[in-house]
């Protein structure tokens, strides 16, 4: 019966084979029979006894392996993961090629990344593509947010505010805020329309500085969009799925920038947002982009900044009234609160031709709300094009 090859005493068994081969015991054949293995192998062997060589199993590998990545390759890649720890493979990839550098195949960046313990289910979820609608072109919608406040090392606490194209997923802005008010958010959005423009939309969230007032009407950033001619529109409450593409770059700036820097200050931070945003539109290969970066596909709105807000002129067969400092407008002896936003400007009242007694009240070139004359009631108060 032929013995059999115990794992641990295999090299044992084989530098018996040879000794007795060389001992003459019994002929090489009969030995090969009674050890199981070819006459070849038993020739191996006895070849590698007498050259005083290992018997144990050698590698399979080859000793140059053509299609093996480069050690350059390689660091490259570890390089790009560790900076940027949520890139996938296909990002990867997509970074190298951009560079003009070697890029092997995706299973091999993912084998490379394995082998460096740098796949975590965590990563893995990250670089998940998601799959959203967009708008047709740049600058036909924006969205806005503040991404969730963080500690600074000085103590201080800071409100990221972002700003993305819809179609492109550009990143117009992340500035570093004390704070969530009018006053700041005003700023960063005056410096952004001077730098790219001006959208149609701008969807937003439902909070201060965004769509509510002191006593649930418009707000003061509302009104400033409407004299632009800029539609803001707000997600609906407890939905911020509406708001998909903003929420997705707020967790991608979280996984990809905040998680693993500390920031001693404001003006640090902002130096960071700069640098990422810089990286975001110009390098990162982006998966609802068929890994193109978001600056191959965004340009500046044609419509830019204006110098002065001009007045409005309704024309005829639009009654007109001024809004009290109180926000209240008054018509027909009752008074409709609209928002205190609009103490002191203009609007029109148009009636609705199917409703009698009901009218649109419309600020420039924008319906803002519907009041019944008969009820004395606001029956609608939501921005809307005419």
């Amino acid at each position: 019966m032929p013995m059999s090859w115990g794992v641990e005493t295999v090299e044992e068994k084989r530098k018996v084979f040879a000794e007795r081969v060389m001992s003459h015991e019994r002929s090489k054949s009969a030995l090969c029979r009674e050890y199981g293995i070819s006459r070849k192998t038993g020739y191996k062997w006895l070849a590698r006894y007498k050259a005083g060589e290992t018997m144990s199993d050698r590698s399979r590998a080859p000793h140059r392996s053509p299609r093996k990545t480069g050690k350059a390759t390689e660091e490259a890649i570890l390089t790009i993961r560790r900076e940027h720890p949520a890139l996938g493979a296909k990002k990867i990839k997509r970074l190298l090629e951009n560079r003009g550098e070697s890029a092997p195949a995706y299973s091999t960046i993912n084998t490379i990344l394995h082998r460096h313990g740098l796949i975590t289910p965590e990563a893995s979820e990250a670089a998940t593509p998601y799959v959203r609608f967009e708008k047709s072109h740049p600058n036909e919608m924006w969205q806005a947010d503040f991404k969730g406040h963080f500690a600074m090392i000085d103590g201080q606490r800071c409100h990221p505010l972002t700003i993305l194209d819809d179609h492109s997923r550009y990143c117009l802005c992340i500035d570093a805020k004390e704070n969530e008010r009018y006053e700041g958010t005003k700023d960063s959005f005056a410096r952004v329309f001077e730098l790219y423009g001006l959208p149609d939309t701008l969807l937003c969230d439902n909070g201060n500085p965004w769509g509510t007032s002191q006593s649930v009407g418009y707000t003061r950033l509302e009104v400033d969009l409407m004299n632009l001619g800029i539609l803001p529109i707000h997600c609906r409450p407890r939905h911020p799925q509406t708001q998909g593409k903003e929420e997705r770059f707020n967790g991608t700036l979280k996984r990809e920038c905040l998680r693993y820097r500390s920031h001693e200050n404001m003006a640090h931070a902002q130096r960071d947002f700069d640098e990422y945003r810089r990286f975001y539109n110009n390098e990162r290969p982006h998966h609802a982009l068929g890994l193109a970066t978001p600056a191959t596909r965004f340009y500046e709105s044609h419509r830019r900044l204006p110098e002065r807000i001009e007045e409005w002129t309704y024309g005829t067969g639009i009654q007109t009234r001024k809004i009290k400092p109180s926000g209240y407008l008054t018509f027909g002896g009752q008074g409709y609160f609209l928002s205190e936003a609009f103490g002191g400007l203009t609007v029109g009242l148009m009636e609705d031709p199917d409703h009698r007694g009901v009218f649109t009240v419309v600020y420039r070139q924008f319906g803002i709300a519907k009041i019944s004359v008969n009820d004395r009631v606001v029956i609608a108060r939501k921005a809307f094009r005419r």
